[in-house]
């Protein structure tokens, strides 16, 4: 054993990212396992690596015996004595043994548990290194497509984008530059399970922070994203400085902030909007760029019916549905659109079709009084109310909220009989009652509406 062993020790250290005093602890316990293997002994083997002298020592540890039994635990005063001074039967020493000795299977074998437990370390490592950054940007190299699947090199660590986590239409080729998102680490038998994303909002958020100083400084606040990579996404922003726009800070001058991370996203769309407290302009503030006529909330239901102008409905709507759908996502609200002229036709319906409160022989006068000033002007609107206020209502108990519910569908379901049947209007895009959940998925794209 020499320095220049010593220093190969520290090339791989060095080349591994590891501990040199780690390094050493392996070669010591590959040794040892390649010495009790040789010598078939157990616990009473020991190696030291001498950093100062830049020698290994292999020691056996064996007792003083009048007779060995055991070659590889004991030894008699003879043999010891070529060690050792004034040896007694009885006593326990360290015999050194000669690094050759081991011949050439027993350094294959040190060699072989060495390079396993190196490997193992940086494995580890690596893990350990990338746990901590899941939800953090990663840039490398397109190493190779693999079944759909983009292998990227990292440096050292090699990570995979699946086909989910991609933008589509996105083509890449061996050697790209590539950055996404990481979006998950696993430590499997094959080493780091390393999973990017390009498709994940966290990743277009993270984007904004790179482009937009206000973000990463916490000036401004990303609130909500909706998107559908590739394709369009919107990004509701809020300015916690009263003297900082928002949308225009992440817009950028002459909208290049905006535009490099539409480049870095092949050309997807974003949509930038201010973010509202208030969930009827937030929702009016998403479905831009179409213009808003009359918006209905229900806020039981976390619903609002949207009627746009006419020759907007196309452009509220989106291709798809895709603007709508998106907007439902980024408010969280169910969004039912129609145009201004079904929506008058709708409220005109409802109207002709409301039952006065007063007309309804079922319920008593005071009590029809008390509904009024409740503001309860038809049978409709005790139907729709909720059951608590009803019963908020003076003198109204459970027994007679339930008459008063009953009399009043009663009163709907006569009226509905009693009116004559009208002609059958002919059935449009919008009269199809369009509702976009937060929950809806992405739908094949028709040609347009």
């Amino acid at each position: 054993m020499n320095y220049d062993i010593l220093e190969a020790f520290g090339q791989i250290a060095k080349e591994k990212n590891l501990e040199l005093d780690y390094v050493l602890q392996t070669v010591e316990a590959a040794l040892v396992s390649a010495v009790k293997k040789k010598y078939n002994v157990e616990d009473n083997v020991r190696v030291e690596i001498d950093k100062q002298e830049g020698e290994i020592k292999v020691f056996l540890t064996k007792k003083v015996v009048d007779q060995v039994a055991n070659p590889g635990q004991e030894m008699t005063v003879a043999e010891a004595s070529e060690y050792y001074e004034d040896v007694e039967v009885g006593q326990v020493l360290d015999v050194p043994m000669p690094f050759e000795d081991f011949g050439r299977n027993a350094i294959a074998t040190a060699k072989q548990i060495l390079i396993q437990r190196v490997r193992e370390a940086e494995r580890q490592k690596i893990f350990e290194e990338y746990k901590d950054k899941v939800g953090e940007l990663a840039s490398g190299n397109v190493q190779q497509i693999d079944k759909g699947n983009i292998i990227v090199n990292l440096g050292r660590a090699e990570a995979i984008i699946p086909g989910r986590e991609q933008i589509k239409k996105e083509k890449f080729r061996q050697g790209d530059r590539i950055r996404a998102l990481i979006l998950d680490v696993q430590d499997t038998n094959r080493g780091p399970q390393i999973t990017l994303s390009r498709a994940s909002t966290d990743f277009l958020k993270k984007l904004f922070e790179l482009e937009v100083p206000e973000i990463a400084e916490k000036i401004i606040d990303i609130k909500a994203v909706a998107r559908e990579a590739g394709e369009r996404s919107k990004v509701a922003v809020y300015s916690n400085d009263d003297r900082i726009d928002a949308v225009g800070a992440c817009v950028g001058v002459k909208g290049v902030r905006v535009q490099n991370i539409v480049r870095e996203l092949n050309n997807e769309r974003i949509d930038i909007i201010p973010w509202s407290s208030e969930p009827m302009i937030f929702v009016t503030k998403s479905l831009a760029p179409a213009k808003i006529v009359n918006v209905d909330v229900f806020p039981a239901e976390k619903k609002m019916l949207v009627a746009v102008a006419d020759d907007k409905l196309s452009l509220a709507i989106g291709k798809a549905g895709q603007n709508a759908r998106l907007a439902a996502k980024l408010t969280g609200w169910r969004i039912n659109i129609m145009s201004a002229t079904e929506y008058d036709a709708l409220k005109r319906s409802a109207e002709e079709e409301k039952v006065d409160i007063e007309t309804i022989t079922e319920i008593g006068a005071k009590m029809i009084q008390k509904l009024l000033q409740a503001g309860f002007e038809s049978a409709q609107d005790v139907l729709s109310a909720d059951r608590e206020r009803l019963l908020s209502i003076e003198g109204i108990g459970e027994k007679t909220a339930e008459k008063i519910i009953a009399a009043c569908a009663s009163a709907v379901e006569k009226a509905a009989a009693e009116k004559p049947e009208a002609e059958e209007a002919p059935v449009s895009v919008s009269a199809a009652n369009l509702e976009f959940s937060p929950d809806d998925e992405e739908q094949p794209r028709p040609e347009d509406y």
